[in-house]
């Protein structure tokens, strides 16, 4: 008995699962279109069930999506404004507290780390799964965007201080993948560089990558905050650790670079050196390393091995910083190791393929002022729709498409292309409903035209069925009834068959008792008028049996004409509400139309204007960040000259003369001695 009044004491303590059914047909169309990744209508459809009140019982729900919806469109206000609602009306703190988590993330992204931090502090509770390591995480890298590196060490140091999020088993092969993420699990997925934040998504990783972009930031944050050393241990501790992802493997590079440009810094070529040669050779930060690497064997007067990585990068793609500048590091380290003749050539080599480079960039700058750029993305590129989350798989042709990759991976290109590519659907959505409108206009005219033509057919049908007559007819068959059974009259219930008995019988009856004696010589008249009452008897008993069943079959068909004449009046008057309201209700659709149509026809203009500034100014970004590179090319371009300049100097100078400075490589800020994590 206590072990049963135990088991039903657990599972009465047991809390309730939370009923994820829908039970509004119009929210599960909604939510149809959000797992469809086709968020514009989802977010429409939506907006015009809640017009209706379509959604009962889901209404909090319909509003954190809605709220979500628009948060993916930038309309942080309205989203804003949404939760605020949420809240004020008493949503429950599970919903409210997501639902400034997601606030605080795409606000961060948006370039807000105030308003982020400012959402993030009105979470209550800690949130499910991994989304408090993902909490912690965006807290400090709010506070590191802030400038506030010890209170980002202190959100970091939580997150690494919780056990690890749940293991997610990989899917086996033969078993169908799992769903995609959803909207708001989308938007995470964390990569921070050194300098910039940047966004990153995998779907591979089995466990939350959470942790290690952690120790990550952490490092950084520890380093800005005067604590090098500790900074330098986790930097360590996460270069050195194997992983199972790409996107943690990129993480682990990035780490070595940061710590190897930190130990440079910290007048540690050793220590830089032993931290770059564990960055991947054909890794996404392999440039860097390979730079780095030279400048850690160059400043331990080791000019033969910074040769090697020098030699490597700067048979590279000359689209990247680290590449340009190591054409004049490798003609300075030949300079250093006394190859005066070679460092000569390389640096002639480098003055004119920094030329080359020079005029190529101006033909994509050109390129880029034309158009080819924008409009060769959007059209290699298209979209079904509005969003975030739509990756640009193909580039367009243009003259040099190496120059493409840093500009293109730069954030506000990206957000610049993405606000340009919705402007686009909008413009393409108000065409299309445009031209529903006149669609709809023409519907309008078949109905009115039809109506028109239809209804006085309809009131002479109408008219000929006489609904009074009808009822007449009615009233006097149940006059009939009433008064057959105040007689106990069967007779009056008898169907055409008994009708016709009964007048066979009479017609006997009266024809024997007429005939006199020329009948009564022919028949037994007797014997006939003895069979004609038996026959008679039975007919009346038989419809005095039936009369009950008769009598019920009778009001019952009564009540049944009762109901399809108050049906014919209930259409006769909606046929004349019909005819004076319908007129109306097709005027009111034309007029509605018609200002839809001229509405849109305000918004074309302006929303053509607005993706022709948009249009400017992604070309303008992608074109600054070329003429950038142009502006380094200069720089790396003086430098070259000026090192030949002091190599014929070298080479005319007397014997005995001061021996003019050895050239220097450039300190720039991506790759050079300055760079720092």
């Amino acid at each position: 008995m206590s072990l049963c009044l135990a088991s039903v004491g657990a599972q009465a303590a047991e809390p309730a699962k939370p009923d994820h059914s829908i039970k509004a047909p119009h929210y599960g169309d909604t939510l149809f279109y959000f797992f469809q990744d086709r968020p514009f209508p989802a977010l429409t459809s939506l907006m015009v069930s809640q017009q209706f009140d379509r959604l009962p019982r889901h209404e909090d729900e319909a509003e954190v999506l809605r709220g979500g919806l628009l948060l993916g469109y930038g309309l942080h206000r309205e989203a804003g404004e949404i939760f605020s609602r949420l809240i004020e009306r008493g949503a429950e703190p599970a919903v409210r507290d997501r639902a400034w988590y997601y606030l605080a993330k795409i606000r961060y992204q948006r370039g807000s780390p105030a308003e982020a931090d400012e959402a993030l502090s009105h979470i209550e509770h800690a949130l499910p799964g991994a989304l408090e390591d993902e909490r912690s995480l965006l807290a400090g890298q709010i506070r590191l965007t802030l400038g506030d590196a010890p209170g980002a060490a202190e959100s970091l140091r939580a997150l690494l201080a919780r056990p690890p999020a749940p293991e997610i088993k990989p899917t086996p092969k033969g078993q169908p993948e799992p769903p995609k993420p959803g909207f708001f699990s989308r938007i995470g997925g964390w990569l921070v560089d050194a300098v910039t934040l940047n966004f990153w998504r995998t779907d591979e990783a089995p466990v939350s990558t959470a942790p290690a972009y952690a120790r990550f930031n952490l490092g950084v944050a520890l380093i800005r905050s005067g604590d090098v050393d500790g900074g330098r241990a986790l930097l360590d501790e996460l270069g050195r650790t194997p992983m199972y992802s790409e996107e943690l493997r990129v993480l682990r590079d990035q780490a070595n670079v940061a710590l190897g440009f930190t130990a440079l810094t910290q007048d540690d070529p050793e220590g830089a050196a032993k931290a770059l040669e564990r960055v991947r050779l054909q890794g996404l930060h392999s440039n860097k390393a390979l730079l780095g690497f030279g400048w850690a064997a160059a400043a331990q007067k080791k000019p033969a091995e910074a040769l090697v990585p020098w030699m490597e990068l700067a048979g590279r793609d000359p689209s990247d910083a680290a590449v340009l500048e190591a054409r004049i590091a490798v003609p300075y380290a030949l300079a250093e190791l006394g190859a005066y003749g070679q460092a000569l050539t390389r640096y002639q080599e480098a003055i004119g393929a920094y030329d080359q480079e020079h005029k190529a960039l101006d033909e994509s700058i050109a390129a880029i002022r034309s158009g080819a750029l924008v409009n060769g993305l959007t059209e290699r590129n298209p979209a079904e729709d509005m969003g975030w989350f739509l990756p640009i798989t193909q580039l367009p042709d243009m003259p040099h498409q190496g120059h493409l990759a840093p500009v293109m991976a730069g954030h506000d290109f990206q957000e610049a292309f993405k606000n340009y590519r919705d402007l686009n659907f909008l413009s393409h959505n108000l065409a299309e409903w445009q031209d529903k409108l006149g669609i709809y206009g023409d519907m309008l005219d078949q109905r009115r035209k039809a109506f028109t033509e239809r209804l006085p057919q309809v009131r002479q049908r109408t008219a000929e069925l006489s609904v009074d007559g009808l009822q007449r007819q009615r009233d006097a068959l149940a006059s009939e009834f009433e008064a057959a059974d105040t007689a106990a009259d069967g007779l009056a219930y008898a169907n055409p068959a008994e009708r016709a008995q009964q007048a066979r019988l009479d017609s006997a009856q009266k024809l024997l008792a007429e005939g006199g004696d020329a009948v009564k010589a022919e028949v037994d008249a007797d014997a006939v008028g003895e069979r004609l009452r038996r026959l008679s008897g039975a007919l009346t008993w038989q419809l005095a049996q039936s009369l009950p069943e008769r009598r019920w079959s009778a009001e019952k068909s009564l009540r049944e004409t009762d109901r399809q004449l108050a049906e014919a009046r209930e259409h006769d008057a909606k046929l004349d509400a019909a005819q004076r309201t319908e007129p109306a209700k097709f005027d009111a659709f034309a007029v509605r139309l018609g200002e839809l149509s001229e509405r849109i026809k305000a918004l074309q203009p302006r929303v053509a204007a607005l993706t022709s500034e948009q249009q400017q100014a992604l070309q303008d970004t992608a074109v600054q960040a070329l003429q950038a590179q142009q502006e380094r090319l200069v720089g790396y371009t003086n430098q070259a000259r000026y090192a030949v300049a002091q190599l014929y100097d070298r080479a005319t100078q007397k014997p005995g003369d001061p021996k003019p400075g050895e050239p220097k490589p450039s300190d720039d800020a991506q790759g050079g001695q300055r760079a720092k994590p």
